[in-house]
């Protein structure tokens, strides 16, 4: 069985993995954590993706964390092959493994049958033309009239994502949702446990983290991350606070902008993720306020068939 905590940013997943892999090792079960945050994959993010130091992990077994240079481009497809074998060698040492993170198209590629189209150049270079001539929202627009369900799941902002649909579409003469209805066979049998928090507290958590990150140093970390190209990383330089802290440095933004675009796309984030694990049927929902989190998630676990809570 894998299990997966996923949800929203600033919900406590990583905490969560941890206290289960404690209360699991003090039975004698092993457990190791996957990551399944699309940022957490690069070296040097640490501050703007609370990325836990190795110093934090309590001696648990940590994959996929620090595995690619700001320059390389994350993709769900290399996400999924890699994270698969990490997981068939977790399983093939009896222990259990334990997915964390809110990156909702990593988890479904690696949870589900989800199957990635191939490329053409042609298409991809004619959609990154027309990305750079009309803007991401134009595109997404474009998206949303062929394939409204796709549009409602990218964020109109990743324009790379949208780019990527459009060339599937193109390509199979299929919408590029057609993917997503894989989502309902398992590559393998998962319990998917979201953590859930009231957004009327959920916001001032976020906003407070933001405002951790530059009280912890996040300029000064994406000023040496420049030295190793940060500039010129297809999909780390628009990760959210790290585009803004750039923009900050250039002279762009103030650091009060900065910070409050940050904020902003970071509530827009959650939400979105929020929906996504939303309207997946397997997603178990719990309190992540709850005092008894560790137990209660154990216990819930435990159970067979299981119980699935709506939000």
């Amino acid at each position: 069985m894998i299990v997966a905590l996923v949800g929203a940013t600033g919900t406590g997943k990583s905490a969560l993995g941890l206290d289960l892999a404690e209360r699991w090792a003090a039975r004698g079960i092993a457990a190791e954590i996957v990551n399944a945050d699309a940022m957490q994959l690069y070296r040097g993010m640490d501050i703007g993706t609370a990325k836990l130091p190795e110093c934090e992990r309590r001696g648990v077994p940590h994959h996929l964390i620090d595995v690619l240079d700001v320059v390389e481009e994350a993709s769900a497809a290399r996400y999924q092959r890699e994270a698969r074998a990490i997981i068939e060698g977790i399983q093939q040492r009896g222990a259990v493994p334990i997915v964390v993170g809110g990156s909702g198209l990593y988890v479904a590629a690696l949870l589900t049958d989800f199957r990635f189209p191939g490329t053409d150049a042609r298409l991809r270079s004619h959609w990154e033309a027309e990305l750079d001539r009309l803007g991401a929202d134009a595109l997404h627009r474009e998206l949303a009239q062929r394939d409204p369900r796709a549009a409602e799941a990218i964020d109109a902002r990743n324009g790379r994502r949208v780019v990527r649909a459009l060339e599937v579409i193109d390509l199979t003469g299929e919408p590029f949702s057609a993917g997503l209805a894989a989502r309902d066979t398992p590559w393998r049998p998962y319990r998917q446990i979201a953590l859930r928090v009231p957004r009327e507290q959920l916001v001032p958590r976020l906003d407070a983290r933001v405002e951790g990150m530059w009280e912890a140093g996040m300029v000064a970390e994406v000023e040496a991350l420049r030295e190793h190209g940060l500039e010129r990383g297809i999909t780390a330089r628009r990760a959210i606070g790290y585009a803004q802290a750039l923009a900050q440095l250039a002279g762009e933004m103030t650091e009060a902008q900065a910070i409050a675009e940050t904020a902003a796309l970071t509530r827009r984030y959650a939400r979105r993720q929020v929906g996504w694990f939303g309207r997946d049927a397997a997603t178990e929902w719990v309190d992540a306020l709850d005092e008894h989190l560790g137990e209660r998630v154990d216990a819930l676990l435990a159970t067979d068939p299981p119980r699935i809570p709506r939000p």
